[in-house]
């Protein structure tokens, strides 16, 4: 709730830290946010555009498959890496996950946490931040854009995850805590490649481990990895579902996707290969 995180937030207009007063947030320059309904407030700026945040349908879509289990190998490794990362850590800080979409994920790690590690899920889609902010007992959830400065304070995260999101390395480095963690979850070359072709889907770049390290290289310190690889075994709904929840929803005609899903096995068998890699903080830096 945003009670748990109301002290790891900053203002997105002056940086100043917010506290939760009643249903607002507020800094002691003034500047006020209110809390919805659901539970979440807006941290963008005035001038933000949201055009490019998840839609609706994305959003329902996403919610659906990832109930299913589909991506539960994924879940569970994020979760162990996180428990990982913070077994020695010193207590406080928050667990940010910077493009949180419905909060799954961050559910998943939390669940392996102690009990006083909460967790600020971040998205640029209000539809999924309200989803995001009824995924855990612990979770806070803002919307905000990734490109912009976080609303969160310096230091303020004791890890920070990234999964098939935007990574902006200055910021994270920024509100990472000295020692802090990055966990960051990539598709592999081959990921939904029984789909990508007969589907005409966005492929995954096979550089793009490479070039994610490069962009993180100058403001952290990359850790281990690990590949992850597993068979999704999909009916065509559950494959439209896939399409639906990703990129590729944007540029795919509904009544030509389901053409070609017709033309698909069902269920189809489909490669999942995700990477996910650590990156530090330095302690000195």
């Amino acid at each position: 709730m945003l009670q748990d995180i109301a002290e790891h937030l900053a203002c997105p207009h002056c940086g100043e830290g917010l506290r939760l007063d009643g249903r607002t947030l507020r800094c002691a320059a003034g500047h006020s946010f209110d809390v919805a309904r659901q539970g979440y407030a807006s941290l963008l700026p005035g001038d933000a555009h949201t055009g490019t945040g998840d839609t609706p349908a994305m959003v329902a879509a996403r919610d659906a498959f990832l109930a299913a289990g589909h991506y539960a190998p994924l879940a569970d490794a994020l979760a162990a890496a996180a428990a990982d990362a913070l077994a020695a850590a010193p207590p406080g800080g928050c667990v940010a996950d910077l493009g949180a979409g419905t909060g799954h994920y961050l559910a998943a790690v939390l669940d392996r946490l102690p009990q006083d590690r909460p967790g600020a899920a971040l998205d640029l889609s209000k539809h999924a931040v309200r989803r995001a902010a009824r995924a855990h007992p612990r979770v806070g959830a803002v919307v905000c854009d990734a490109w912009r400065p976080l609303p969160l304070r310096d230091a303020s995260a004791a890890l920070v995850l990234n999964v098939f999101a935007p990574r902006n390395g200055p910021e994270i480095r920024r509100v990472l805590r000295p020692g802090g963690t990055l966990l960051v979850a990539s598709p592999g070359a081959e990921h939904l490649r029984e789909l990508v072709a007969p589907l005409g889907l966005i492929s995954v770049d096979g550089d793009k481990d490479r070039r994610i390290a490069e962009k993180l290289g100058p403001h952290l310190t990359a850790g281990g990895r690990r590949g992850l690889r597993w068979t999704l075994s999909l009916s065509r709904a559950e494959a439209e579902a896939l399409v639906a929840m990703g990129p590729s929803a944007r540029h795919t005609d509904p009544e030509r996707l389901a053409a070609l899903l017709a033309g698909l096995p069902d269920p189809v068998e489909v490669t999942a290969s995700v990477t996910v890699a650590a990156y530090h903080r330095d302690p000195e830096r």
